[in-house]
């Protein structure tokens, strides 16, 4: 039922948003609606509504903007019914089994109980005041601890096509199973031909399963048309909203994550981006701004890039400013693409006024933490002077290394096994006695066929006692972080396969603060999986405080 009312709505978004553009079509809105059947004592209203299904009553941006709140209005109405008859069903049970009536308490808690599952942008509006803390009742407390910090999507529309190849795989999964189990150990070329289709089985269903998970950035962009309208308004700038790319499809846990950073980057693209309509045409432009949302794919990455036509950034000013929060070095030549990355550090704003629209404290580095961190993304900053602006955020598109099945490299270091993701892998090196280099801060570095990288010995990283004393007999994993390249020297390199990663059962990084994601399972046995992004970030701050303490027991210290 969930999905049958989203579609419809949708479907009366696409038009109001069709009418928004060639300015055709307002009757069939009308009618979609419901407008046309109500009954209305006012002739005025009953007039206006007739001009609007006969064309003949311009379409401007306040009646698109009505339109699209009497479809959110509309859905939670549809998802109220749906609550009660929900509630309604289960009290039925109830009653079969049990003799006792359930009643549902009010609507709002219909409501609740048949939430919408997609992500939904927050409309502007004033900032009511909140009751003081100790004014919050018990229940309102707990409603708000038990609050998630982020929306997800809990539920995919999933095509009945590939459900049947999911099941189909399945059933050549089982089919398969029953001939090595049956075959036994008698038949070693029948078993082994069985292990192959096992495999290309296995590796079908997984590529099924990860497909299953794509969900279109449509279900994201389409409020991203309200938010905008509502900010225009709100602060009177005109603009054209424009939207591209809206069918590229992306693994269901980025989607969730780009909700938050879009909403930002869109709330700054207009209010502080956009130059109101006076200021427009000073600068010799048409009063109505343009602001792009646009998503491609390109390679193995995912770009999406908030756009706009407005003001643009000033490198000189981002500079002062950067300067004066001592972020930037006065004596420092910098290029303008280092300038321009100014913006995203912590706390720093340029804005001259704080409006309840954007500057509210809440600055461009919340945007780079969920995208670095969460989507192991980065975002770049393109700006001409008086022309506008465009933040670009670079996705990869493979999944996040600390869940699902994922391919890594399998090594001993110190008479334990490790798994390094081969995500991050460049290449496996066997340094040389004169490759190594010791540094007078105590670092080595390696030279791995002219390029030279910082060396981190996982054995002195994790107090541990390496087998292959000679480091010619060693192995390092080249691995790159981002921009950054390093050397994780081990004893050796087993092999490569695929790893089930699943996390801990207890909060271990919060209690140690090492760089191991969780537990590797292989099969035969487990082992920690290294997060080598942790590891070099790490290294890097005991090498700046100047000493090459154990990870182990600087996370006891912790």
């Amino acid at each position: 039922m969930q999905d049958s009312i989203i579609q419809c709505i949708e479907d009366i978004e696409k038009q109001i948003l069709e009418v928004d553009a060639t300015g055709q079509g307002a009757g069939d809105v009308v009618d979609a609606l419901g407008l046309s059947h109500m009954r209305l004592s006012s002739a005025g209203v009953i007039a206006i509504l007739d001009m609007l299904s006969d064309g003949i009553a311009p379409v401007n941006a306040d009646i698109i903007s009505a339109m699209l709140g009497i479809c959110e209005a509309q859905k939670k109405f549809f998802f109220a019914l749906g609550g009660l008859l929900n509630d309604s069903a289960n009290a039925l049970a109830k009653i079969e089994t049990k003799s006792k009536p359930v009643f549902v308490e009010t609507e709002a808690d219909a409501a609740k109980a048949f939430e919408e599952p997609t992500m939904t942008a927050v409309e502007v509006a004033p900032e009511e005041a909140e009751p003081a803390e100790s004014e919050k009742s018990e229940p309102e407390k707990t409603k708000q601890e038990a609050k998630p910090s982020a929306q997800a999507i809990s539920s995919i529309r999933v095509g009945t096509d590939r459900l049947d190849r999911v099941i189909e795989l399945v059933g050549k999964l089982m089919v398969t199973y029953a001939v090595i189990a049956q075959g036994g150990a008698t038949n070693m070329s029948q078993v082994t031909s069985s292990l192959r289709e096992l495999d290309n089985v296995i590796s079908k269903l997984q590529q099924e399963v990860n497909a299953i998970r794509l969900v279109p950035l449509k279900q994201i962009f389409m409020p991203m048309h309200r938010l905008v309208k509502s900010l225009s308004q709100k602060i009177g700038k005109k603009l054209d909203f424009v939207v591209k790319g809206d069918e590229l499809a992306l693994d269901k846990t980025i989607v969730e994550s780009l909700n938050e950073p879009l909403v930002h980057l869109l709330r700054n693209a207009v209010d502080h981006g956009l130059e109101d309509p006076e200021g427009r045409k000073q600068a010799g432009k048409k009063d109505t701004g343009v602001v792009t949302l646009a998503a491609w794919r390109k390679g193995d990455y995912a770009f999406i890039q908030v756009k706009d036509d407005g003001r643009g950034l000033d490198p000189d000013r981002i500079l002062n400013k950067a300067i004066e929060k001592g972020l930037a070095d006065a004596d420092t030549e910098y290029e303008k693409k280092e300038i321009l990355q100014f913006v995203l550090q912590s706390g720093f704003s340029t804005a001259e006024t704080i409006t309840d629209v954007s500057g509210r404290g809440v600055g461009m580095d919340a945007v780079v933490n969920a995208i670095k961190v969460t989507l192991d993304g980065d975002v770049e900053i393109e700006s001409e002077l008086g022309k506008g602006a465009a933040f670009t955020i670079a996705i990869p598109l493979d999944r996040s290394a600390n869940e699902g099945i994922v391919e890594a490299l399998v090594c001993k270091v110190g008479g334990d096994t490790f798994i390094v993701p081969s995500r991050d892998v460049m290449e496996i090196y066997m340094p040389r006695l004169n490759d190594v280099v010791e540094l007078p801060d105590g670092r080595e570095t390696v030279d791995v066929r002219g390029e030279v990288h910082s060396l981190l010995r996982l054995a002195d990283l994790l107090d541990l006692i390496p087998e292959q004393k000679d480091i010619e007999r060693a192995q390092a994993i080249v691995v790159r972080v981002g921009d950054y390249k390093a050397a994780i020297l081990v004893d050796e390199v087993l092999k490569q396969q695929q790893v089930v990663i699943t996390g801990f059962t207890v909060p271990v990084e919060e209690i140690f603060h090492i760089p191991i994601l969780g537990y590797g399972m292989m099969g035969e046995s487990d082992a920690l999986v290294i997060d080598t992004e942790k590891m070099i970030q790490h290294f890097q701050e005991r090498m700046a405080q100047g000493h090459r303490a154990p990870l182990t027991q600087s996370a006891l210290q912790a």
